[in-house]
């Protein structure tokens, strides 16, 4: 557990002391001034202030961005660029054949690999005449609106800390996650729904869990809420048996009185002030949750667009169009999981590739196809922004000596983008001619992040979080800037 970073007892760190007693001495001028002024008439006034501090009120972007929401689906386990999106005709030939090439993955590091050719043809799609393999014919069908991105690299070929660096921009756990970032950059616009909601698999989650959605070191407010695509879209929402809604009121404004109270005394506490509007959006979620999770007010052709008729694609199809239904209502930030971390229950193909992958697309095809249409003819398509992608690839080659399996690549592999401000109908960046690595425009996890906060209307290099002596930003101290060439 980290210590208080606000006393002396908490080993302040060398930053943040410099930092505050700096700004202490200009204080202690201000507060002479004000109490002259009478502002301090009361304890009251900083309990009235303290109701004012709500951190999922709106804010102000730092310019106009072009999308007002993100839909990330996360293929978890890893899906193979080769055998889907990143067309290469020179590993046909070669499948089955031992040749040099590095690599680097769960297997270690190698030399020299047998190849693995890809295992379904591509075709023409659209007007952009966009390679896609037969795995995805229905997303084949939208490439003239999807943006994809050949050379993505990443820092680590393991689960885990590549799960983190996908979704919080570091290797390591304790820091937000990319909806909490957005959300404390730009705050709610729906007071009654979470800002960030992740759907799991219906085999579970992913690998560390709750740390993937997590808002690190910011207030509890920022961290995704996980919902659920039938039944009670929340756990625990309910009131306990035999509770009124009008006890329930009640209590909350009793509960509500005491917090407040506490940040009387210290109105910048975060933690405090986060639980207070925590309590307050979930008694309005038990009224509007209900409500945005209830597709039977869909039309039939909406549900079939979906896939939402059909027992292998109704699952996915149903959190898809919960997304659509959820940013038409402000929600921030949606991730949607292919993939539970149990098993072959996800995209990881270190044995047979093909069925691994024509189970993982099957689910999936339709409803992502589904979800651009939807949005495109609701009008919603230019202001949602949507994401695709794994936490890594695959290599051309097997990791083990018999079997179709493809071993772990962060060195090179492919994610698209749609909607939100994305120019639809061009591929950026490539891997060599057999998709092994990035050799054109490398573009590293961080950049996919600014380009993603870029078009919510959030400078990348200049939203920062003071935390333990630092400015922390989603994409470094150092900096990331947008991938241009994907910008309309």
């Amino acid at each position: 557990m980290n210590k208080p970073q606000n006393t002396f007892c908490g080993q302040v760190h060398r930053r943040e002391f410099l930092k505050d007693i700096g700004g202490g001495f200009a204080s202690l001028g201000l507060t002479g001034m004000l109490a002259q002024d009478g502002f301090f008439q009361s304890q009251a006034t900083a309990q009235e202030m303290a109701k004012f501090v709500n951190p999922l009120a709106p804010k102000e972007p730092h310019y106009k961005g072009k999308a007002k929401s993100v839909i990330f689906l996360f293929m978890y386990g890893g899906p193979s660029q080769v055998d889907t999106f990143d067309h290469k005709p020179k590993l046909y030939p070669l499948d089955g054949k031992t040749i040099d090439i590095k690599t680097f993955g769960r297997g270690g590091k190698r030399n020299k690999s047998r190849v693995v050719g890809p295992k379904w043809q591509f075709k023409e799609y659209g007007q952009c005449q966009k390679m896609v393999s037969d795995l995805f014919p229905n997303i084949g069908s939208c490439v003239d609106d999807i943006a994809f991105v050949h050379s993505m690299t990443a820092d680590s070929p393991i689960h885990g800390s590549a799960m983190l660096m996908m979704n919080a921009g570091q290797l390591l756990s304790g820091h937000p996650s990319i909806g909490s970032w957005v959300n404390y950059g730009l705050g709610s616009v729906n007071e009654n729904l979470p800002g960030y909601v992740v759907m799991l698999d219906k085999t579970g989650g992913p690998i560390s869990g709750a740390k993937n959605w997590s808002s690190g070191y910011m207030p509890a407010s920022y961290q995704g809420t996980v919902l659920r695509s039938q039944g009670t879209p929340i756990l625990d929402l309910e009131n306990a048996d035999g509770m009124s809604k009008t006890e329930q009121r009640t209590l909350l404004d009793h509960l509500r009185k005491a917090n407040e109270g506490h940040l009387s005394e210290r109105y910048d506490n975060t933690n405090l002030a986060a639980r207070v509007a925590s309590y307050e959006l979930a008694y309005k979620m038990q009224a509007s949750a209900p409500e945005a999770v209830d597709l039977d007010k869909e039309p039939d052709h909406i549900k079939k667009l979906y896939g939402i008729d059909g027992s292998r694609t109704e699952d996915f199809g149903r959190k898809c169009l919960l997304a659509r239904r959820l940013v038409e209502r402000g929600v921030r930030f949606v991730q949607i999981y292919s993939g539970g971390n149990h098993n072959d229950a996800n995209w990881d193909a270190h044995g047979d590739l093909v069925k691994n992958h024509t189970y993982h697309a099957g689910n999936t095809d339709k409803a992502i196809a589904g979800l651009l249409k939807d949005l495109k003819q609701q009008g919603l398509l230019d202001e949602t922004l949507v994401v695709w992608g794994g936490e890594f690839g695959r290599q051309p080659t097997a990791e083990y000596a018999k079997g179709t399996g493809r071993d772990h690549n962060s060195y090179g592999f492919t994610m698209w983008m749609a909607g939100g401000g994305i120019k639809g109908g061009i591929s950026v960046g490539e891997t060599d001619e057999l998709g092994s690595a990035a050799v054109v425009d490398r573009f590293h996890v961080k950049r996919l992040h600014s380009t993603i906060l870029h078009l919510m209307g959030l400078d990348p290099n200049a939203l920062n979080y003071f935390y333990g002596g630092l400015n922390r930003r989603l994409v470094g101290v150092e900096g990331a800037e947008p991938i241009e060439q994907l910008l309309a």
